[in-house]
């Protein structure tokens, strides 16, 4: 199995071990997100830009949007994301300083590794996303899952991904007792401003006892 391609954006403090792990969407890269940094305007947060596995018209993808059961592309993608934090960790980068941020496929991936891994982020940012089978993710949780913070924003006019199925997945998980904070904006299928500011306050929240 192959290792994920990554971009290293360091921070501006060199001591700081926090990460911002950051997932693309389809036909992506992640030269794509080159721009968050900035965009955050954390001068502690390191960045790992994250390529998916299969290349796509230009860009990437983590698992094949078409194919109607994408159970073991979503798999081996989980699997890859999971190897490449366990790396991270193995580097001296913690898990717990450690905030996951992904877009519409990005965010799936993000759900996948939020409910799966057995290590706890400082938080998760899931933007535009779904969540793959969340019965059966429920079944699968990791201890440390229901210990997780996450942040899950969906655009009210998403033409891809209709933002009521995205509402009532978040409400079952958080019926289950998963920590989730929800937004739904007015936007379609992208990354807003306004959003921007709910994501580094959130970010900046996992890392209060700086």
């Amino acid at each position: 199995m192959t290792r994920l391609e990554t971009e290293f954006v360091a921070a501006r403090q060199p001591q700081s071990r926090a990460l911002l792990v950051a997932l693309h969407g389809l036909g992506d890269s992640a030269a794509g997100y080159r721009w968050l940094p900035s965009a955050l305007d954390l001068p502690w947060m390191n960045y790992l830009l994250v390529n998916a596995p299969d290349p796509y018209f230009g860009g990437y993808s983590w698992y094949d949007f078409y194919n109607p059961q994408p159970d073991a592309d979503i798999a081996r993608s989980r699997q890859l994301l999971f190897d490449c934090l366990d790396r991270q960790r193995a580097d001296g980068w913690p898990t717990e300083q450690t905030v996951l941020l992904g877009f519409s496929q990005g965010c799936l991936m993000t759900w996948e590794a939020g409910l799966r891994y057995p290590h706890r982020f400082a938080g998760l940012v899931g933007i535009s996303g779904y969540i793959h089978q969340p019965r059966q993710a429920l079944a699968e949780l990791s201890p440390v899952a229901r210990a997780q913070r996450f942040l899950i924003t969906h655009g009210a006019w998403d033409p891809l991904i209709p933002v009521t199925q995205v509402r009532t997945q978040v409400k079952l998980m958080q019926e289950a007792g998963l920590n989730i904070t929800w937004h739904q904006l007015p936007k379609d299928h992208t990354i807003a401003p306004e959003e921007l500011e709910l994501i580094r306050s959130f970010v900046i929240a996992g890392f209060s006892g700086r």
